[in-house]
């Protein structure tokens, strides 16, 4: 069963790669989890062809250049009402990443 807790913390020091410290972040999550972080304004879609770590990684890395070239070919969407009102009454679950301040999601098929 999909848990509605995420596992915040700190990505610590060890020799694993970026993107393997935030693959233990990953979770699936309903709307009522994503929810509040859409009406801060902190949640984001990760289209399918990119990992949620992947692009977790980039932020984390404050790499710029790359997250603006994601946000131009709308492989990473800030989530907006639309997509909000289409979820909101549904049992969709989502794929969920938190890079603090934001939440990166994908609905889950």
């Amino acid at each position: 069963m999909a848990s509605e807790k995420m596992r915040y913390g700190m990505l610590g020091e060890d020799e694993r790669s970026t993107e393997e410290k935030l693959a233990k972040y990953l979770g699936e999550v309903t709307w009522e989890y994503l929810k509040e972080h859409y009406e801060k304004g902190a949640l984001f879609f990760v289209d399918p062809i990119l990992k949620l770590e992947v692009v977790g990684a980039a932020i984390v890395a404050d790499d710029k250049e790359q997250v603006e070239a994601w946000l131009r070919s709308a492989d990473l969407v800030k989530i907006e009402a639309l997509h909000a009102a289409q979820w909101e009454d549904g049992e969709q679950q989502f794929e969920a990443l938190v890079v603090s301040p934001f939440v990166l999601c994908r609905p889950l098929s």
